[in-house]
């Protein structure tokens, strides 16, 4: 795991659920085959409704072409990855090219499949940031200062730090980090 993140932001709203990350239709695609995991990445994001994707404005795509997303920072608002507990939904931002997302809170099943599989940075915002970077903001995500920096407005925001999170991340998975540690 990188102690710096840079990356484009990509800002969504509040209340993002796992079928809007990767819409129940595209599940039938094979992430362990490599022919056909990539389409979770070109359907990362899919199912935000028109208005919703890459605020303001509203109607720009996480991947517009292709198998990857030119972001590779989410901030969303309030209750990220709500909605089914299906590990899909970071993997398929993970497999778009996203490294890290940033909310103001998570769903629990959400943010727990970020850090057992090892996806995204999964980070705590301490304040609500989805209306104060702007989608193409370009960013740096500070792992070891728990800050993440708008170098587009020059404006810097403390991140909950990742506490005894930061292990399994750093192993790559929660099975790596238990191998880790002899578990």
């Amino acid at each position: 795991m990188k102690d710096i993140i840079r990356g484009k932001a990509f800002v969504l709203c509040n209340d993002i659920d796992t079928d809007q990350i990767i819409p129940a239709k595209y599940l039938s695609y094979d992430p362990s085959n490599p022919e056909e995991k990539k389409y979770f990445g070109k359907y990362a994001l899919f199912g935000v409704p028109e208005g919703q994707s890459g605020l303001p404005g509203g109607d720009i795509r996480y991947v517009e072409e292709g198998f990857t997303s030119e972001y590779s920072i989410v901030i969303g608002g309030r209750n990220f990855g709500c909605g089914s507990s299906r590990e899909h939904a970071p993997f398929a931002i993970k497999e778009a090219g996203g490294e890290v997302v940033i909310a103001e809170s998570f769903a629990r099943i959400f943010f727990r499949n970020c850090v057992n599989g090892g996806y995204v940075v999964p980070y705590e915002a301490t304040e609500k940031l989805n209306d104060k970077i702007d989608t193409g903001d370009e960013l740096e995500v500070d792992l070891t200062k728990d800050i993440v920096k708008n170098l587009t407005k020059g404006e810097e925001y403390s991140l909950n730090p990742l506490g005894d999170i930061k292990g399994i991340l750093e192993a790559g998975d929660v099975f790596e980090y238990a191998k880790k540690m002899g578990i």
